[in-house]
This record gives C-alpha cells, sequence and structure tokens, in this order.
C-alpha cells in the first residue's frame, strides 16, 4: 500500500500580503514562494507548508487545520511572545490531545495539537 508523507492546505485569505506578514512575524512561518499576481503564496515552518491563496469573493467559510507538535508549552510561549492571536489557551480534549489555537486575520483556525501518547492520562 502506498504511503503518505506530508500534506500541504490551502487556506483562502482576504488579503494575502497582511496574512503573508502574520504567518511570518507572528507564527515564525516564512515565505517560500509567492506568485507574481501576489494571488497565492507557500509558507513553511520546519516540515509544514500551508498553501495561502486571495480570494476576493469573502464568500469562503473559515478553515481549520491541525498542526502537531511533541512541544506545545513551549510553542503556546513562542507564539505568544510574537503577538499571535491565542483564540484558545491550551486545553486537555475529552478524546486525551492537548492543544491551543489561533486564529489568522481572515478567521481560519490553527489548532497546534500534542498528541495523547506524549503524555499519561490523568
Amino acid at each position: 500500500m502506498a504511503t503518505l508523507s506530508r500534506i500541504a492546505p490551502e487556506m483562502p485569505v482576504s488579503n494575502l500580503q497582511k496574512s503573508l506578514e502574520y504567518y511570518e512575524q507572528q507564527l515564525g512561518f516564512r515565505v517560500v514562494m509567492e506568485m507574481p499576481a501576489g494571488d497565492y503564496a507557500i509558507v513553511e515552518r520546519d516540515e509544514i507548508a500551508i498553501h495561502l491563496f486571495r480570494d476576493d469573493t469573502q464568500s469562503h467559510s473559515p478553515v481549520g487545520v491541525h498542526i502537531f507538535t511533541h512541544q506545545l508549552d513551549e510553542l503556546q510561549d513562542e507564539l505568544r511572545q510574537r503577538g499571535a492571536h491565542l483564540s484558545q489557551e491550551i486545553v486537555r480534549k475529552p478524546w486525551g490531545n492537548r492543544d491551543f489555537r489561533v486564529n489568522d486575520y481572515s478567521g481560519n483556525e490553527i489548532k497546534f495539537t500534542e498528541p495523547l501518547s506524549d503524555y499519561a492520562q490523568g
């Protein structure tokens, strides 16, 4: 059976330049590609890529993505220091994972998640 190795979600944004600044400055991503027309870009951090596209219709529903880490507390501290808009502090979910959440300027929600296997239940 074929294996999967990486995912790169496409997320709609209302203002691509403002979004790129947010992903770089507040979330620690770097812009690795931007289309000349200014309507599509890719940001990366570590092995995570997010494709951002300008949605001029303003009719999209916000998107949510989970990004997994083994250093949730450290990441939350870093992003808070960078000025990220935390919409939820670290919470243990009923299924056991811990996560915190940030929203970008277009309302997309990024859920930074630490898997259950990293902590003993209790």
